[in-house]
């Protein structure tokens, strides 16, 4: 990573400040970009980015702090430009930051709607177009996007942030369709740990407090290798994949295709749909789970 320039969004906290301190101890230069807001979003703060810049550099990297906002064009286009001004180039972008405006869907506010879909999918959509260019022009370029298994498989209360979670993988798996002749590669993290966000998350029932105890012990520094190594040259064969990094297990996710298909050579009908084929294809039907369902082991 020696004088990669990348960009870190949410770098002020969490999974981001986890990501940009290794960046910086692997002697990339980082643009370490927060907004410095809540949790929900609200707010205004520079103290976050500047603090985990200053303990790059403390420590030895370079680093350059950035508040701009990722959630209109103007401003994260802003970001990129803080990269090419500071250090003349950009190598990678790690599309971390995020809010949560948990509510249960008949009671889902279009604000609640609105403002997770344009910090995570419109942010990172706007962050990886400006930065496009410029690895199309330089022929080499890396994306790193965190997904959840909110989107991946579902959780309760999250229409919002599940629906910006599955956008940002069909938007990584685009950009590496699209970018790949350009030696731009664009993959995707779902990552289990302990961060401020998921403190916000409800702890009211026994399952609730399992589950997040269980998170409490993963920790952002567990999924930090894995983001900068996807940004590195090692990680050049691996593009437009999902992968979870659940404490020290890294899992491989799995991506839609078919499971199993039925036909009738006189097409269907109202009375053969619900007579032949979904009695039929019942069996290849996903449950109805949500995210601790599926992964209801404690972590490794």
């Amino acid at each position: 990573m020696k004088d990669k320039v990348i960009v870190v969004t949410g770098a002020g906290n969490g999974i981001g400040r986890a990501i940009a301190m290794l960046l910086g101890a692997q002697g990339a230069k980082v643009v370490v970009n927060d907004l410095g807001s809540s949790g929900s979003g609200n707010g205004h703060d520079s103290g976050p980015a500047s603090t985990v810049a200053q303990a790059i550099t403390a420590a030895g990297g370079i680093a350059v702090p950035d508040t701009h906002s990722v959630a209109a064009s103007d401003s994260a286009a802003a970001i990129v430009r803080t990269a090419i001004d500071h250090f003349g180039r950009i190598d990678g972008v790690v599309n971390n930051a995020g809010i949560l405006r948990d509510r249960i869907f008949h009671k889902m506010s279009d604000d609640e709607w609105q403002g997770v879909i344009d910090v995570h999918l419109n942010g990172a959509y706007y962050v990886s177009r400006a930065a496009a260019p410029y690895f199309k022009e330089q022929q080499s370029g890396v994306f790193v996007h965190m997904t959840s298994s909110a989107g991946l498989i579902g959780n309760f209360g999250q229409a919002n942030y599940a629906a910006a979670k599955l956008g940002i993988v069909a938007l990584s798996k685009s950009i590496a369709l699209d970018m790949a002749r350009f030696n731009v590669r664009s993959n995707c993290i779902a990552p289990f740990a302990w961060s401020r966000l998921i403190g916000t998350l409800p702890s009211e029932t026994d399952a609730e407090k399992r589950r997040l105890a269980r998170m409490q012990a993963m920790t952002p520094e567990q999924v930090a290798p894995v983001a900068v190594f996807l940004a590195s040259e090692a990680g050049r064969d691996v593009n437009g994949q999902i992968l979870a990094v659940r404490g020290n297990e890294l899992i491989v996710m799995s991506q839609p295709r078919p499971v199993m298909s039925v036909h009738r050579a006189e097409g269907w009908t109202l009375d053969s749909l619900a007579e032949h084929a979904v009695p039929a294809m019942r069996r290849a039907f996903t449950p109805l789970d949500r995210s601790p369902d599926v992964f209801n082991w404690d972590p490794i």
